[in-house]
């Protein structure tokens, strides 16, 4: 594969209503292609009802077992499985609180549980991921990720995680030792269980947020244009910066700003003139089928 494929997946749509406008607009007018709701999260009704009205779009699920806004935007699991919250009922804050309290087979129960909450009402999700990347069991609960994979090859669902490594994107203070074994590590599993995959994962984290929206982008596009060939996925958390959203989180601006970004006429102008495809993950899905 000679060409160089990215998709931008919008994480966090259904967290609440400013979240769930921005990839709206998004989806309509052409600019973003690929998205996961969270099916626990208070505007998740909203963004699956949309999903549902749309399945030309490609929509899957933020397998969602944690819950970083403890107090200004609660929720907790579908199932109600005890190792899964809190003594407040709510979803563990971190993924490391979630690997260090959860039981398999309730975290499975409850990964089934979001995903067959949106097939119930209408939605045909295209693929899925993992909020806060909780089932990738980095923290010591090494087995979710196999029997997530496991899962969506049972029903049929491409999955976010990388299968190649890339130096520039080892996790800071991780050994590219380490780095190369996880990418093993899944890329096998995802041949056993017949997941498609993408081949590299972009972490936007890495990408600075600067002072200004110019900076911000300037920073997105020399970031993104750099991507190997093959099939990369990065992701965005674009929301309009609302009271409500300033209420909940404090990377509002940010998240604004990502919505601001792929509205961006020079944005999408940047990936033209750089060979940068923008695909979905049903895109994907097809790919690997066809390979």
């Amino acid at each position: 594969m000679s060409k160089r494929y990215l998709i931008i997946n919008a994480d966090d749509f259904g967290l609440c209503h400013s979240a769930n406008a921005a990839v709206f607009d998004l989806f309509e007018s052409g600019c973003i292609l690929s998205s996961t709701l969270m099916a626990p999260a208070p505007g998740a009704d909203e963004a699956i009802a949309f999903a549902a009205a749309h399945p030309e779009y490609a929509i899957g699920v933020h397998l969602t077992h944690t819950n970083e806004w403890q107090e200004n935007c609660p929720w907790g699991p579908l199932t109600g499985g005890k190792s899964l919250m809190t003594p407040e009922g709510r979803m563990w804050p971190e993924s490391e609180d979630f690997e260090a309290h959860c039981d398999y087979a309730e975290a499975m129960a409850e990964s089934r549980a979001q995903i067959e909450y949106c097939v119930s009402r209408g939605m045909r999700p295209s693929h899925v991921d993992s909020h806060m990347g909780a089932v990738y069991g980095l923290n010591g609960k090494l087995k979710l990720l196999p029997m997530t994979l496991k899962m969506c090859g049972e029903l049929g669902y491409p999955f976010r995680m990388f299968s190649k490594p890339l130096a520039s994107q080892c996790p800071e203070g991780a050994s590219m030792a380490l780095f190369k074994g996880a990418c093993r590590f899944s890329g096998m599993f995802g041949k056993i269980f017949r997941v498609p995959m993408p081949d590299y994962l972009i972490f936007p984290e890495h990408i600075e947020t600067g002072s200004s929206y110019e900076e911000f982008k300037y920073n997105f596009i020399e970031y993104l244009i750099r991507i190997p060939e093959g099939i990369c996925e990065t992701y965005i958390h674009p929301a309009f910066p609302t009271d409500e959203m300033k209420h909940i989180s404090g990377t509002w601006q940010r998240r604004g700003w990502e919505y601001e970004v792929m509205k961006d006429p020079e944005t999408h102008e940047a990936f033209r003139v750089n060979g940068i495809h923008l695909i979905s993950y049903r895109h994907l899905a097809a790919f690997r089928q066809n390979k």
